[in-house]
């Protein structure tokens, strides 16, 4: 009798990805939103197959998309037999239920993809409790749609939860594992405000910017430690703080979560005691990808998540990354014969408007001395004014 060989490997989830060009936006920015969200799926670890887009004032209350899309999506998706719809706004309960009902596949919304990458890239206690947290809150009003998944014991992205103890539980008892995180959660909090306490007789500087501009890479370069940094969105959730010493001064840099584009509020919440360690920061170094076509709607995203979290009016060094990558083109800039020299930067609009800047590239090393000095300028500044006994150091 010949031996049974069974596939063991992990079949890669197919994704068809839905949004809504809503009034005001335009055809490039439903294009660049999506082009997002696939790099999302990707970093869940799926492969997007397709995208559908839809030109509406606003969302269609029952189908998110209208009846019509909802039957050309139906169609491709019956035939590619596509596994999961991910849509890129949050959709209510009764949207969620009535799309699912259509399609009887896995559907999915932004919000419930992030909270996916969050719960698989948590590390400390700390940002594990944070996820399940915004994970439960945010499965609370969807309780009876989780039955119906419960039923069909469907696994892969978007169902890695809080774990299927709590999805087969009441709404009682998910409440009250709520109130219990939420203690834990301020009982972490007191810890690591002890923490900082501690800390205080030091200068400190936090990197923050949209994910994946870099941060944790000029962290690896500033402090030779070394944090996990991975072309992914989202590769580092756990604050990670260094000490670090430039010519003869002393302060400490941490690294922290990197703010995206309609961030679930519910997470922004949960992360505040992380966030923390940039509301209480000294300096701030605003890392932008300057090879991203629309990095100056990431400057301003990243500036609206610093103003929700009382963060906004601090010294603020903004560190122009990627120069590398860097197309004139796509900035309605004309090419010239050469490439852009730091020079050119040094002149440029986005030096002007966010002074103090610095344009380096993290991985190739370049101009990193020019961001050391000024770097070095800023805390021995402010370490004048705050210590001005140490001056005969200087």
């Amino acid at each position: 009798m010949r031996p049974k060989f069974y596939d063991t490997a992990v079949k890669q989830e197919r994704a068809v990805l839905v949004g809504v060009i809503s009034q005001g936006e335009t055809d490039e920015q439903g294009k660049e939103y999506l082009e997002e969200l696939e790099f999302l799926v990707a970093t869940a670890g799926a492969e997007t197959v397709n995208t559908f887009t839809q030109k509406l004032q606003k969302p269609d209350r029952a189908t998110f998309v209208g009846s019509g899309k909802l039957e050309d999506i139906k169609a491709y998706v019956i035939e590619e037999e596509v596994d999961m719809v991910v849509f890129d706004d949050e959709l209510t309960p009764s949207q969620l239920r009535n799309i699912e009902n259509e399609l009887q596949v896995k559907i999915l919304d932004r919000n419930n993809l992030i909270l996916d990458i969050f719960a698989g890239r948590a590390q400390t206690a700390q940002a594990k409790s944070q996820v399940e947290l915004a994970q439960l809150q945010y499965l609370l009003p969807r309780l009876t749609r989780l039955w119906t998944h419960l039923e069909r014991q469907k696994g892969g992205i978007g169902m890695r939860g809080p774990g299927e103890s709590q999805i087969e539980t009441d709404r009682r008892l998910i409440l009250n594992k709520i109130s219990l995180l939420k203690e834990k959660l301020k009982h972490i909090d007191r810890q690591n405000e002890t923490q900082r306490k501690n800390r205080n007789q030091l200068i400190r500087v936090a990197l923050v910017g949209y994910t994946n501009v870099g941060k944790s890479t000029i962290m690896n370069m500033v402090s030779k430690s070394d944090v996990f940094a991975e072309n992914k969105l989202f590769a580092t959730l756990d604050t990670t703080v260094r000490k670090v010493v430039i010519e003869n001064i002393p302060f400490l840099l941490s690294d922290t979560v990197g703010f995206i584009r309609k961030l679930p509020i519910n997470l922004v919440e949960c992360f505040k005691s992380t966030l923390d360690e940039v509301r209480e920061a000294d300096i701030l170094l605003h890392v932008v990808d300057i090879s991203h076509p629309n990095f100056e709607d990431q400057i301003s995203i990243v500036n609206e998540t610093l103003k929700e979290i009382g963060a906004l009016n601090k010294r603020v060094i903004t560190v122009f990354n990627k120069i590398d990558e860097f197309k004139p083109t796509q900035h309605h800039i004309d090419q010239q014969a050469e490439p852009l020299t730091l020079d050119d930067f040094r002149q440029s609009w986005m030096a002007k408007n966010n002074s103090p800047a610095v344009f380096i590239s993290a991985t190739k090393k370049e101009n990193i001395d020019e961001f050391r000095a000024l770097l070095y300028k800023e805390v021995k500044e402010l370490h004048t004014e705050r210590y001005p006994y140490d001056q005969l150091l200087y």
